[in-house]
């Protein structure tokens, strides 16, 4: 009985992978357990493995097939996000940015007493792109600012056409 609440325990803590094609590249979802803990860009080299997949990335991929589609603007999973005490308040702000809209560095470094390149690095490490949307922060004037994920500002600018902003 120990060995086998050994075994649960360790699947439990093991990242769990699936993969979705989406019109941003192809984005590789981890989870730990229940928790959504990663979505980054992968090449179709990347497989996936025969585990069953947790019901968090069944529904990830479920939410994310439905925001390509224009049929999701707020995302609802359960998330763990690894970061310092400042980052995570960094991608805490960034979830409460609507759909179609942008804040920016700036005002994100105001409202938590910081500098914006702070926030800029903080969205930079940003672990889990698109469901915390990074591509929804700009520069001040509303100039795009960087991105980490996919081919940078490229996909930056296909995520926000996606929502509807139109960039000046």
């Amino acid at each position: 009985m120990l060995a086998n609440e050994a075994l649960e325990r360790y699947a439990h803590a093991m990242t769990i992978c699936c993969y979705l094609d989406s019109p941003v590249g192809r984005l590789a979802l981890e989870a730990d357990g229940e928790m959504l803990t990663g979505v980054r860009w992968t090449s179709a080299g990347e497989r996936a493995t025969n585990v069953r997949l947790p019901p968090v990335l069944k529904e990830a991929r479920r939410q994310l097939e439905r925001y390509f589609a224009k049929k999701l603007e707020t995302f609802d999973l359960p998330l763990a996000a690894k970061g310092t005490d400042f980052q995570k308040s960094v991608w805490k702000m960034m979830r409460e940015i609507p759909y179609g809209r942008t804040a920016t560095y700036g005002g994100i470094a105001m409202a938590l007493d910081s500098g914006p390149r702070a926030v800029g690095m903080a969205c930079g490490r940003n672990p889990i792109p698109i469901i915390v949307p990074c591509h929804r922060v700009l520069g001040s004037g509303g100039t795009e600012g960087g991105f980490s994920g996919g081919r940078g500002l490229p996909t930056k600018r296909k995520l926000l056409a996606l929502e509807g902003v139109v960039l000046p």
